[in-house]
């Protein structure tokens, strides 16, 4: 019995001096309390560089600026120690990048990248938004697919400029293509009219989605794995929202419905879709036909679309990334777009990811772009000197 007793009691002092140990461990690795750790991914030396797209592997993908700051080349970034830096090239001209949430497990990504083909229109396309001057514009621009260390161009329905967004895992891209149609609601430089379009999921495989009745122009955006996905539908504009997203929409087997808006009939942009079927993107302002200021929202096909709030203080706020447990993340911002941070939604509730990354990482999160299903965040970080960073963000539980 006392032999017992001595074992037992042994038994609960080593339990006891392990839980202590391991307290001390985490206590020591969490002193701040915080609930992300954030870590700074490699970059080609220049001044900016962001993530736009993580997967459930761990994988991010976005862009980063060359040293010069005069062009920038679609990157991954792998799961791996170090987060290895992969350059994904162009098609010859200066710049590439990965825009959207690509959403693909399967080491599929999406993005745009230039041709070393001179633009005979002079458009400047809705890819000059995502490179860096003076060569942003002059050259032919198109959708591309990236797998397997090899770079292939995506068709288009005759024009001379594609773009691609977001993928599922069956291989399906989602974009747009221009025609060859010279349309007089284009806004100059912009000339040819653009249509939705599905790429995939073969090989020079394209399929054009229908607009909403009476438009002319429109875009898609992300698609999950029932093959729903969402984009704009409205005219031809300056083919860079605005007036080309009078509409967002949701296509499900080969209709297209239209989710309604805050208010405006411009800038209204779904940006991503989960399994469930939830949509989250920006709307449009009513006083700001510009898009100087934008409203975050979600919709689903019970409960419609729901504006999501900015920060205190904040006035501008952005949706870009759902996972399937339903968590936002996007953008808030002040009035002149000085403190723009990077955000979490939980339902209707907003949180400044700033407040819950460790006390080491000092740069500013300014972004969040994407969210995987274990949590795991991707966006872009500034420092004080000015200089943007890509970040993941992993869940400390």
């Amino acid at each position: 019995m006392k032999g017992n007793l001595t074992h037992k009691t042994s038994c609960l002092f080593s339990i006891l001096v392990i839980a202590a140990f391991c307290t001390l461990i985490l206590g020591s690795a969490r002193a701040d309390d915080s609930e992300y750790t954030v870590s700074t991914l490699a970059s080609f030396g220049g001044s900016s560089s962001g993530g736009n797209s993580v997967n459930n592997l761990g994988y991010v993908a976005g862009y980063s600026n060359q040293s010069d700051n005069l062009s920038r080349h679609a990157v991954v970034w792998r799961n791996d120690a170090s987060h290895t830096l992969v350059d994904l090239g162009t098609f010859g001209g200066p710049n590439s990048s990965v825009t959207w949430n690509v959403k693909n497990n399967r080491g599929l990504i999406a993005g745009i990248a230039q041709t070393d083909t001179p633009d005979p229109l002079g458009e400047a396309w809705s890819s000059a938004a995502f490179f860096p001057g003076p060569n942003n514009v002059g050259f032919i621009c198109l959708g591309f697919v990236y797998r397997n260390g090899e770079m292939r161009a995506l068709p288009t329905l005759g024009g001379n400029n594609g773009f691609a967004a977001g993928a599922n895992n069956y291989g399906e891209i989602v974009g747009w293509s221009e025609n060859t149609c010279h349309d007089p609601l284009c806004v100059p430089p912009q000339v040819l009219q653009f249509r939705p379009v599905i790429y995939g999921p073969h090989n020079n495989q394209i399929r054009e989605l229908p607009l909403f009745p009476g438009d002319s122009s429109g875009a898609a955006t992300a698609i999950n794995d029932h093959h729903v996905a969402v984009g704009i539908s409205g005219i031809c504009d300056q083919a860079v929202g605005r007036y080309t997203a009078i509409h967002a929409v949701v296509w499900n087997k080969g209709m297209v419905t239209n989710i309604g808006n805050l208010g405006a009939e411009f800038w209204n942009t779904p940006t991503a879709i989960n399994a469930q079927g939830v949509v989250v993107g920006f709307a449009g302002d009513p006083a700001y036909p510009e898009g100087d200021i934008l409203h975050a929202f979600s919709w689903t096909r019970s409960g419609g679309l729901v504006a999501l709030p900015a920060l205190p203080g904040h006035v501008d706020s952005e949706a870009y990334g759902v996972n399937d447990d339903g968590t936002v993340v996007g953008v808030s911002c002040d009035s002149e777009f000085i403190d723009c941070r990077g955000v979490r939604w939980d339902g209707t509730t907003v949180t400044d990811l700033n407040t819950e990354k460790q006390m080491e990482f000092t740069d500013r999160l300014e972004t969040a772009k994407d969210i995987n299903d274990q949590g795991e965040i991707t966006g872009r970080a500034i420092s004080d000197a000015g200089v943007r960073t890509s970040y993941l963000a992993v869940p400390n539980d």
